[in-house]
């Protein structure tokens, strides 16, 4: 009998016992736009049969549906499942210890005890069953009623005291566990956090050790697109440097950790839409409406914006003054000035809701510090026709240098202009005066200087950029070492992987990223690109003329939308956007106002300019458009205007004079390519007649 209680007692921790708290480490982040995939490592040690296992230590954010296994080997498992419990962080195991191990004897004289509650119970009912029972089976005489009757009382009585007395152990219990917390809570000097638990249970054929690789998604992570943009002067190359601003608030520290950027983002619906069949018939509506196609997800959310500037224009690039800017789901807003500028705070906002009478309202999350938008004009809300969009296709390049060669002296030869390599990969800098001696130049990769051996370990597909210095240039800062002339070698941060559907970047070193929301800045990579820098202005617009930089061949790169800070001449120029889906062929950016050019846009007041035919109303006009260069060197500008389209039959566009304009006139676009040398001044000219019903109104 003995034995058999025994049994009862020590069963659940027979069966359960197994139950082992296993550490893991986290190998490898992959963080998309929004959201991350964490991959961890774990070594467990089975026994044969059936036991269980959980994994401690993980965030809260986990998708559950998203956990995956493997390197189970010829382990199976029977189930899986995850919890969040809440519990202290402990660092410092030695001061820790002895409380961990109360604990855990804690946790057995609990258990024991409510095996003990539970045969208690059980022998409780086994006496009532057993009083009714004799009562109608046999005849009792008064005696044997009264000492039945004591036993049970007897009995009973001991049975709810010992239950009460274990209950009362129990809760003691719990009151010294949660004691134990709180003190090993102040030991770490940290407070108690909620914490994600993987409990998996594995059926092993034989006993076995494995190394469990245990990936899943989790939720408040993602990474944002930022670049800087870096110009010396107009006479050099344009420096990008394309950076990725990672945050992540899981619950876990990422420490020391290989980092992989992805352009996916896996909380984007992509299930297959369905096309049905339209069934036209008469409606009592006046008004047709037309349901918009889901637009393609351009642009990502970026946590770190607390405040928007921009300026909103309509199609043909006008500014819009009043137009409203609000912040989605709340009452937060402002209009835009008389420029079509706005100023708002968008703190703890998603996403800005900008509209104007008579256009289509625009809904963009708030990605950039700089949001300049477009409003489409609403057809169907002027004049009832219906407006249809047109998708555009884009087609990606591969990514990486077209490099033949076998090492990197190879691949200077006739890729960087100064440099010459002769017989054996012997290098030199042409224009380096050395007669005698070891001619060599210097080789600084990523500012360590190198040596030539090292120097032909270098893999060519990771150089990112090369640059030559030589004479003053080089000795002042390397000293003796530059006397012959030094390559300065830039090397790729990240290595790019191009899947189906996303772009990956593979981080080369490991980064640590703390868990508080913070901006960790990584380098993906910095690109050196032939640039055309021109001034330009469009008066009609805005008469500030600015200084721009034109490069091709931007798609190799895998741009994303996003943040740019400009710095020209080494002085901090200001903030743009990049955009890569309003970009065709060419990619432009600003590099900043110049104020020491001027331009200015006049209507010439001695040009005709109105008069009535008939029922016409007829308007004539003519503006000239004065440049002036103050500056004391000779500047390339680009110069635009317009002239009116005409929609509508009863409005004739006539007598169009572009003088030395470039016209385009399906899209009425004026453009002059000027050259001016320094302190000079053009005036340059256009004028068109603009004839329409005398009764109707329009707007030039």
């Amino acid at each position: 009998m003995k034995n058999l209680v025994l049994f009862l007692v020590l069963c659940p921790f027979m069966i359960f016992g197994n139950d082992e708290k296993i550490p893991s480490k986290i190998k490898e982040v992959t963080v998309y736009l929004s959201g991350a995939n964490i991959t961890r490592t774990a070594e467990c040690k089975l026994a044969q049969g059936a036991s269980e296992i959980t994994l401690t230590g993980l965030s809260t954010k986990i998708d559950e549906s998203s956990i995956q296994i493997s390197g189970l080997q010829s382990v199976s498992i029977l189930s899986m499942s995850y919890d969040i419990n809440f519990m202290p962080v402990l660092l410092d195991e030695s001061a820790s210890r002895p409380l961990t191990e109360r604990l855990d004897a804690i946790e057995t004289e609990i258990a024991l005890l409510k095996n003990n509650i539970s045969g208690l119970e059980e022998e409780e009912q086994v006496i009532y069953a057993n009083r009714t029972v004799s009562g109608r089976t046999q005849s009792l005489s008064l005696e044997k009623v009264k000492e039945i009757s004591t036993y049970y009382r007897e009995r009973i009585t001991a049975i709810k005291n010992e239950i009460f007395k274990a209950n009362l152990k129990v809760k003691q219990l719990n009151t010294e566990t949660r004691t134990i917390q709180k003190q090993m809570a102040e030991l770490n000097n940290t407070p108690e956090i909620e914490q994600g638990e993987i409990k998996i249970k594995f059926d092993a054929p034989l006993t076995t050790t494995l190394t469990l690789e245990i990936a899943y998604q989790v939720q408040d992570a993602g990474w944002i697109p930022n670049y800087d943009i870096k110009s010396k002067d107009i006479n050099t190359p344009l420096s990008l440097s394309y950076k990725a601003h990672v945050y992540q608030k899981t619950g876990n520290d990422w420490n020391d950790v290989n980092i992989i950027l992805s352009t996916g983002n896996p909380n984007v619906n992509v299930a297959k839409p369905s096309l049905g069949t339209k069934y036209l018939n008469f409606s009592n509506g006046y008004r047709y409406t037309n349901v918009s196609a889901a637009k393609k997800k351009k642009y990502v959310y970026n946590p770190s914006v607390k405040m928007v500037t921009g300026t909103v224009v309509d199609e043909s690039g006008l500014p819009i003054p009043g137009a409203n800017v609000v912040v989605k789901g709340t009452t937060r807003g402002t209009q835009t000035d008389f420029d079509g500028h706005f100023s708002l705070n968008v703190e703890n906002g998603k996403e800005l809701v900008v509209s104007y009478i008579g256009s289509h309202n625009a809904e963009l999350p708030i990605y950039s510090s700089v949001m300049n938008i477009r409003l489409d004009e609403d057809m169907a809300a002027l004049d009832e026709v219906v407006v249809t969009g047109i998708g555009i296709k884009r087609e990606r390049k591969a990514v990486g240098f077209a490099v033949s060669s076998v090492n990197a002296e190879d691949f200077l030869s006739g890729k960087t202009a100064g440099v010459q390599v002769t017989r054996g990969s012997n290098i030199k800098i042409r224009g380096v005066n050395a007669l005698k001696g070891n001619n060599t130049p210097l080789y600084v990769i990523d500012g360590i200087p190198i040596s030539s051996n090292e120097m032909a370990r270098i893999d060519p597909d990771m150089i990112a950029s090369v640059d030559v210095l030589k004479g003053a240039k080089a000795t002042s800062l390397y000293g003796s070492r530059g006397k012959n002339g030094v390559i300065t070698m830039t090397t790729k941060k990240s290595t790019v992987q191009d899947d189906i559907t996303t772009t990956k970047f593979i981080i080369k070193k490991p980064y640590s990223i703390l868990s508080d929301g913070d901006i960790t800045a990584i380098e993906i990579n910095t690109f050196k690109l032939d640039a055309k820098y021109e001034y330009f202005a469009t008066p009609i617009v805005n008469e500030n003329v600015f200084l721009t930089s034109t490069f091709k061949d931007w798609e190799q790169y895998n741009l994303l939308p996003g943040e740019a800070s400009i710095y020209f001449k080494g002085t901090y120029a200001g903030k743009t956007t990049i955009d890569p889906y309003t970009t065709k062929k060419a990619m432009t950016v600003s590099l900043g106002i110049d104020q020491n050019i001027t331009v200015t846009r006049k209507q010439n007041k001695n040009f005709k300019s109105k008069s009535f035919t008939g029922s016409n109303r007829i308007l004539d006009r003519k503006y000239d458009l004065e440049i002036k260069n103050n500056k004391s060197v000779a500047i390339d500008l680009k110069l635009m205007d317009r002239i009116p389209i005409s929609q509508n039959k009863d409005i004739k566009v006539d007598d169009i004079e572009t003088y030395a304009a470039n016209y385009e006139d399906k899209k009425g676009l004026l453009t002059w390519d000027l050259k001016l040398a320094p302190q000079e001044a053009k005036t340059e000219s256009f004028s068109f007649q603009v004839r329409y019903p005398k009764y109707k109104r329009i707007s030039i």
